[in-house]
């Protein structure tokens, strides 16, 4: 049954781990920001800064996906 929860937790708390993805946008764009905040090394032609900010705006909509996945097939009942 998807909605016994255990003992100790409060009715309708479940964890769900697959939303931890979300936290990938987070840590590319802020966290990780002054350690990339470089102009000197180029990668394909653009500035690190530049290329970084590129590389996680397209990694955001992929951590999205991931984190409707893993929650749809929680949701489901599906384990894997």
């Amino acid at each position: 049954m998807r909605n016994q929860t255990s003992p100790g937790r409060p009715p309708g708390s479940r964890k769900r781990p697959a939303l931890l993805w979300l936290l990938l946008p987070y840590v590319l764009f802020l966290a990780v920001l002054p350690l990339v905040n470089r102009v000197t090394p180029t990668v394909l032609g653009l500035p690190f800064l530049f290329f970084w900010t590129l590389l996680a705006t397209l990694a955001t909509p992929l951590a999205v996906w991931l984190a409707r996945r893993g929650d749809r097939a929680r949701g489901r009942g599906c384990r894997g």
